[in-house]
């Protein structure tokens, strides 16, 4: 899928986790506590989901645009 940085920062909380379930490409993930943060590729930027594995839900989104990464 190729979707914007501003296109998927724009689309409400609930789309933008579904998209990055079905979308997204898993580059990291560490565990801190009750925390889980993973960190996926989607299209040409990156998205930090928090999950807190205690409560069993989605805590917290970060997306990053990778500007470096992709310039010419």
């Amino acid at each position: 899928m190729n979707i914007s940085y501003y296109d998927f920062k724009n689309m409400p909380n609930q789309d933008q986790f579904i998209l990055v379930m079905n979308e997204g490409r898993i580059m990291n993930e560490r565990t801190v506590n009750t925390l889980r943060y993973v960190l996926y590729e989607i299209s040409h930027f990156t998205v930090e989901m928090i999950y807190n594995t205690q409560k069993n839900k989605v805590e917290g989104i970060n997306v990053f645009q990778n500007k470096g990464a992709y310039s010419v």
